[in-house]
Formats: C-alpha cells, sequence, structure tokens
C-alpha cells in the first residue's frame, strides 16, 4: 500500500508539473503574440476599394508598426518607443481616422511636412513637379471637378497649394477618384500614423452569391461553410499571396 501511495503520489505530481508547464508555455505565448500584435506587426483587411488596384477589397495584409516607433504594450498608457523612420513620400500608411480614431484608414504618402501639394486637373504636384500615378493607381471618373469643394466636402480634381506643416504628412488613396483623404479631412498628424503596409499574405475575392451567416438561422452556418469550401479555389486570388507591397 505504501508502496502504491508513493508512486500514486509522484504520478500526481509528474502530472501537475507538466499541466503547470502547459500553461506557463500558453501564457508566454499569449504575452509574445499581444507584443508582437500590439508592437510589431499586425494584420489588416481591406474594406473598401479606395487603394485599387495597388490593394483590393479583401486584400489582408502585414504592417510593420515598429518603424515608426514601437508602442510598448503596457494597459492604460500610449508610450512609445522612438520611431526609426518616419513615414516618406511612396509608404502606404496605415493610421487612425482623424475623425474617428476608433476606425484605422489606409492610404499612401504623398507629401511630408515643408513640401507643397496641389492638384490640377487631377494631376498632382508635390514642390512643382508633377508625380505619376503609382503603377496601380487609377482614375474612374472621366469628370474634372473645377477647384471648389464639391458635393463630399473637398477638392478632389483641384486644389490650390498648400505646405504641409510640420508633424504633419498628406496622404491619398491610389484609386483618386474615390478616396476620402487629405483632400477632404486635411492634413494627417503623424501621431495617428500606426504602422507601413509591408505583404499582402492572404488575398479572399468578394462573392456577392455567398451565403450570409444569421444567428437566427443555424444552418445559415452549414450553408455558409459549404458555399465556400467548394467555391475556396476560384476566391482565392493565388497570384496575390506574398505579394510585397509597394
Amino acid at each position: 500500500m505504501a508502496v502504491e501511495s508513493k508512486l500514486g503520489g509522484t504520478k500526481t505530481k509528474s502530472m501537475m508539473r507538466s499541466t503547470r508547464d502547459l500553461v506557463e508555455s500558453l501564457v508566454v505565448a499569449l504575452i509574445m503574440a499581444l507584443i508582437i500584435k500590439t508592437s510589431i506587426v499586425e494584420a489588416y483587411k481591406i474594406p473598401s476599394g479606395s487603394m485599387e488596384d495597388t490593394l483590393l477589397v479583401g486584400d489582408f495584409l502585414l504592417a510593420n508598426k515598429f518603424v515608426y516607433g514601437m508602442k510598448l504594450p503596457i494597459p492604460f498608457t500610449n508610450i512609445k518607443l522612438p520611431a526609426i523612420d518616419d513615414p516618406k513620400p511612396g509608404d502606404i500608411i496605415i493610421f487612425k481616422y482623424p475623425r474617428d480614431q476608433k476606425i484605422n484608414y489606409i492610404k499612401r504618402c504623398v507629401a511630408v511636412e515643408g513640401q507643397t501639394v496641389e492638384v490640377r486637373n487631377k494631376d498632382l504636384y508635390i514642390d512643382g513637379k508633377l508625380v505619376p500615378l503609382p503603377p496601380d493607381g487609377k482614375h474612374i471618373d472621366d469628370r474634372v471637378i473645377p477647384c471648389q469643394q464639391n458635393m463630399y466636402g473637398g477638392l478632389r480634381d483641384n486644389m490650390p497649394p498648400i505646405v504641409v506643416p510640420d508633424g504633419y504628412v498628406f496622404a491619398m488613396g491610389d484609386n483618386r477618384d474615390n478616396s476620402q483623404d487629405s483632400r477632404f479631412w486635411g492634413f494627417l498628424d503623424k501621431r495617428l500614423v500606426m504602422g507601413r503596409a509591408v505583404m499582402i499574405h492572404w488575398s479572399w475575392a468578394p462573392d456577392p452569391n455567398s451565403p450570409e451567416i444569421s444567428v437566427n438561422k443555424f444552418f445559415s452556418i452549414v450553408e455558409w461553410f459549404g458555399y465556400n469550401i467548394w467555391h475556396f479555389p476560384s476566391r482565392v486570388r493565388w497570384e496575390r499571396l506574398a505579394e510585397i507591397i509597394v
């Protein structure tokens, strides 16, 4: 009996030690994942067409959050380490929307502090020099709106020269005729910039025929799952996976 009790106790201690080690490993892994997500790399989904055709609706991308100043994962604080770089013209940046900082936006930085921005008949000029559209940028509207606020309260196609103030950048979407950007809501405070887009890690083409999941309809989950499994090969944009963002 004594021998059996000793063996049983040893076995119990071994199980407890294994459980403790497992819990500790999971906690460490969770903490590391949170540090990476909040400070170094984070995934984002593209919900709109304002960056077409550089980024498409349904693209999932990774952003480098370290480059512009890593935010320390300390609860109830907004402490950041010094940035190793500032946003530069041409960078695709993720930032908090100035008018509602609960929303994340993604645009291209086209000008930085001290530079003069001008839009003439849809063409972008920085410091008086024409800046061509990005390789996959585009215009989708042949109309040219005069130098006056349009129905959306912005200067889409014609904007007089304006100097970017210290601490700010000017951001525009690559889909120039379908982008709510600095032409509409003004300069972007660099403190709202969260990271630089790096790579598309997944791309899932929208499908208007895909069933919707309803909380009131249990089998809608099964229907949605079955439909998307069947159409999986055609909905994945295979050619965009692991594409570097430029």
